[in-house]
């Protein structure tokens, strides 16, 4: 007979657990996680071991390094939490002297960093907010003017 709303004594406390680390509250505001390892075989390892910690509160994105052979397979896989410095050189480099092209990728998120980058197209520094720190005011303005012009347009035919 199966017992609906029930689990085994067993794994209540692990699911309490499990519950109360969702509940707790991120350890400053705007914390968030990145898929974190070092030189793992491919992104299956790399995202599979990876522990489930809030970035140090320095740091603001999350990096992805992909290093792959001559055929185009992994040969490893490095994800970490990192400033904004170490996001400025993202893309792809030309084949190492191993016969190895590495692409690197930043993306600003809550475990943003799942795919891997392949290629040019994929190791970008994806963002969700201005990097310049502009609220957006000359985009506004822009608009504003021009609705401004177009209303002048038209009231001058009429």
């Amino acid at each position: 007979m199966a017992h609906h709303g029930h689990f085994p004594s067993s794994g209540d406390n692990a699911l309490r657990r499990e519950a109360a680390t969702e509940l707790h509250a991120t350890p400053f505001p705007g914390g968030f996680k990145c898929f974190t390892c070092e030189e793992a075989p491919d992104n299956y390892e790399c995202n599979r071991w990876a522990p489930d910690l809030y970035c140090p509160q320095e740091t603001r994105y999350c990096y992805t390094l992909h290093k792959m052979d001559m055929e185009g397979d992994s040969v490893s896989v490095t994800k970490r939490c990192v400033a904004l410095e170490d996001c400025l050189s993202t893309g792809c480099s030309e084949e190492d002297h191993e016969g190895n092209k590495v692409c690197t990728a930043c993306c600003e998120g809550n475990i943003c960093n799942l795919p891997l980058p392949w290629n040019e197209t994929e190791a970008v520094f994806a963002t969700t907010s201005p990097l310049s720190g502009t609220t957006g005011i000359p985009q506004s303005y822009r608009l504003i003017s021009c609705l401004l012009f177009l209303t002048l347009l038209i009231s001058s035919y009429v």
